[in-house]
């Protein structure tokens, strides 16, 4: 779901190629007015605000978490659901859940599957719950974890680190707590990430980090959601 239109995202993705320091302020990221503090101070975070109602982070996340088993040991994913009224917080419970129970590799495909393809109302708790014990490899950890006391309080969270940062669209990647992706197209959003990590790095003068190989199903995969 987008609440604005503030990345124009391509209908068509659009070949492109980034070759290392290519990027540019203004067209492939933005600098924010405030800064996000990371989870892990001594690490480079890749944050993404998303929404499990919204097609686009559907479609960059299984291109996201690809790239993001390939980050070097100084590098994390940290994702945060959007929560821009309260029937939001439903999914953002369900967001809350997946993180603290390190389900997120094998939930969210299913969950983005069960929003789209099976128009699944997940946000309203029975449904979410019943839908869940059916999930052999992930539904227990994820349903003792949506069931935990903390889970509503992270959920809430989330919701002020919507309001709190003025999260306005989805997906929102922002790296290092300071740059915001533009998103052109999906295959383009994960390699600014990319830059942007070493650019992150380099600024720290933090240690070098091994290259790590882009996925060399990653514009397949993009032009598979592009078109679902």
């Amino acid at each position: 779901m987008m609440k604005k239109t503030v990345w124009a995202l391509a209908v068509g993705l659009l070949s492109v190629n980034l070759a290392h320091g290519a990027i540019k302020e203004g067209e492939d990221y933005l600098v924010l007015p405030q800064t996000i503090p990371q989870l892990q101070a001594d690490k480079i975070e890749v944050l993404e605000f998303f929404s499990y109602t919204c097609i686009h982070c559907a479609r960059i996340d299984p291109l996201l978490l690809q790239q993001s088993k390939r980050f070097a040991d100084d590098t994390y994913l940290r994702t945060e659901h959007v929560v821009w009224d309260a029937s939001m917080l439903g999914f953002a419970r369900i967001a809350a859940a997946v993180n603290a129970s390190g389900t997120k590799y094998e939930a969210n495909p299913a969950i983005f599957k069960a929003v789209f393809e099976e128009n699944a109302n997940l946000g309203n708790p029975d449904t979410f719950k019943a839908w869940a014990a059916k999930q052999n490899s992930f539904g227990g950890k994820l349903l003792t974890a949506y069931n935990s006391p903390e889970n509503a309080t992270a959920a809430k969270k989330m919701q002020s680190l919507t309001e709190q940062f003025k999260v306005e669209g989805t997906p929102m990647l922002v790296v290092g707590g300071k740059y915001a992706v533009q998103l052109r197209d999906y295959e383009q959003g994960v390699r600014v990430v990319g830059e942007l990590v070493d650019k992150v790095r380099a600024e720290r003068n933090m240690k070098p980090a091994a290259a790590r190989p882009v996925p060399k199903s990653i514009g397949a995969a993009a032009a598979f959601g592009a078109n679902r």
